[in-house]
């Protein structure tokens, strides 16, 4: 592997990190999926905001893009597609990042992503691998976004449900991200298709250390654990807590209540880990984003996670740092 090379597949995180000449590191990753929404527009807005949000776990700034798309070219009509793509461009604009083509192919199933190109200082890029023990966790989105993703697929989620998990999925990581560079976080990931647990545990893996998970601390969309209870579960998430099971110590939580730790989430939130809390609770708070911690690092083996508490069933805030 050639020493410009700072990050790659070999910890699991969340984008490549190649060191160029002038100092800078260029990010990249790439990110597509089916459609989890209805509407064509959003997914196009989702599908953006997602592939995004791995640059901003690096720490870094987004500024360019590419467009993934897979379209059943006989079955849906194309103007679709061109909705899809307003979508994942108008948030690639709010986003500062300038989309210079793309590749489409014809697939039996419609698939939508991006490959984006980010940039930051070397000093300032932000592994998943680096977390140490002391250290305070936070997560900056609530968990749920798979189940009720789930439910309107099987026609379980309510009108508010849809129109508040379509604007977390879309709220960019950007103010997250600069938070936490200020406050100089030690790791990061974004929390995404592995779910809370399941990003956590890869972190703790790649760092060396353990953790103690307050469940009654992790922010959770209203009606998610309802929905849970009611089985609407996505075979992801399935596979999630199947794959986490030998790493965790669950206490008593009911089923239901690993089932949100371990939900698959879409363009979820960044999961930080500082020494310092007060300071990113402040540039969180700034930015206003509550702040949310939801457990400490720990000596032990790695990847192992010991959950406390209980789930919120109505979303309350239970790790939530007070402004100063």
């Amino acid at each position: 592997m050639p020493e410009e090379v700072l990050v790659s597949a070999e910890t699991g995180d969340d984008a490549a990190v190649y060191r160029l000449p002038d100092g800078q590191a260029l990010v990249q990753t790439a990110d597509f999926f089916t459609p989890i929404v209805d509407d064509a527009y959003d997914w196009g807005r989702v599908g953006a905001a997602n592939a995004i949000s791995d640059v901003y776990a690096m720490g870094a700034r987004p500024v360019l893009a590419l467009n993934l798309a897979g379209w059943p070219v006989d079955d849906l009509p194309l103007e679709m597609l061109g909705r899809v793509l307003e979508g994942g461009s108008a948030v690639a604009a709010q986003a500062g990042v300038a989309v210079v083509g793309g590749h489409t192919i014809t697939d039996v199933e419609p698939k939508y992503g991006m490959a984006v190109t980010g940039l930051a200082p070397v000093e300032q890029i932000v592994r998943n691998s680096t977390a140490r023990p002391g250290a305070h966790l936070f997560l900056t989105k609530p968990l749920g976004i798979g189940i009720i993703t789930t439910a309107i697929k099987r026609r379980m989620a309510s009108d508010r449900q849809i129109e508040m998990v379509v604007d977390v999925m879309t709220e960019l990581n950007a103010a997250a991200s600069e938070a936490m560079v200020e406050a100089g976080a030690q790791a990061a990931t974004d929390v995404t298709g592995f779910g809370l647990l399941g990003h956590l545990r890869g972190m703790l893996a790649a760092s060396g250390c353990s953790a103690t998970l307050d469940a009654g601390a992790v922010d959770v969309l209203p009606g998610a654990l309802d929905l849970a209870e009611k089985g609407a579960v996505a075979g992801g998430t399935r596979r999630n807590l199947d794959f986490v099971v030998g790493s965790v110590a669950w206490g008593d939580l009911p089923e239901a209540e690993r089932v949100v730790l371990a939900d698959a989430q879409t363009s979820g939130g960044l999961l930080i880990a500082i020494d310092d809390p007060d300071r990113l609770a402040q540039a969180l708070e700034r930015r206003g984003i509550p702040p949310r911690m939801v457990g400490v690092v720990e000596d032990g083996p790695a990847g192992r996670v010991t959950v406390t508490g209980r789930v919120s069933r109505d979303g309350s805030h239970g790790g939530r740092i007070p402004p100063r």
